[in-house]
């Protein structure tokens, strides 16, 4: 009786904690660092704002990953401050209730997700103030926490059209030294997704080769993030 009584009570909290997280999503309209539904209006607000966008693929009520992620970063304090100022939030629902999503939404949904190429819950594509122009992919974690996930959200947002406008009208000088490293940056991520694209199989020589593709991709964001750092005096 004990265990059935804790389980009522994990499933309860788990519902409430589902509910709480739907509730905070808007199904019109669109503010920075706020949930929404609105696709289109987020589009708009992001554009107007100067402010970059987080798609988030989710199945908000069957996705075990999903809720962890709900429950350890964006129910957090932390997380939502930061938002507030720094990000235009997407939720795009995959969800076993039909009904959580707007008339018209789950086929956009549907079309969003082949276009970036989403093939699990929960995916987070960051994409710049266009709306267009993707800066990054993000995904869930066990130990996820608000700090770990702001800080991946700051790596892949490094790039967006604000970023380096801001860093060089404070550092007109390094404008070269960026776009050697942005076209670096860019260049070896194409160079691993062309050589994804040919189907290796799974051998030792292919597992070297993609461990080089992902050092040489590593050490080009190392370079990025040191040239882009604030100086210490700031």
């Amino acid at each position: 009786m004990k265990l059935l009584s804790t389980f009522l009570t994990s499933a309860l909290f788990s519902s409430l904690l589902l509910v709480s997280a739907l509730a905070e999503v808007q199904k019109k309209g669109a503010e920075v660092g706020k949930w929404t539904q609105d696709y289109d209006a987020a589009i708009k607000v992001a554009a107007e704002k100067k402010v970059p966008i987080m798609l988030n693929f989710t199945g908000s009520d069957w996705c075990h990953w999903c809720k962890i992620m709900d429950e350890k970063v964006f129910a957090q304090d932390e997380w939502k401050t930061y938002a507030a100022k720094n990000a235009v939030l997407v939720t795009l629902d995959f969800p076993q209730d039909k009904t959580l999503v707007p008339d018209g939404f789950a086929e956009r949904n549907a079309k969003l997700q082949a276009e970036f190429g989403v093939g699990g819950y929960p995916t987070f594509i960051i994409l710049d103030s266009d709306g267009k122009t993707p800066l990054g992919q993000l995904g869930a974690s066990q130990d996820a926490s608000p700090a770990g996930f702001i800080n991946q959200f700051k790596g892949a947002t490094q790039l967006s059209a604000a970023s380096v406008a801001a860093f060089l009208k404070e550092n007109p000088t390094k404008e070269p030294d960026l776009k050697a490293v942005m076209k670096e940056s860019k260049e070896s991520k194409k160079a691993l997704s062309d050589w994804i694209e040919t189907a290796p199989q799974k051998t030792e020589e292919n597992n070297t080769k993609f461990t080089a593709f992902q050092k040489r991709i590593a050490s080009a964001e190392e370079a990025l993030l040191k040239l882009m750092q604030p100086k210490k005096s700031e």
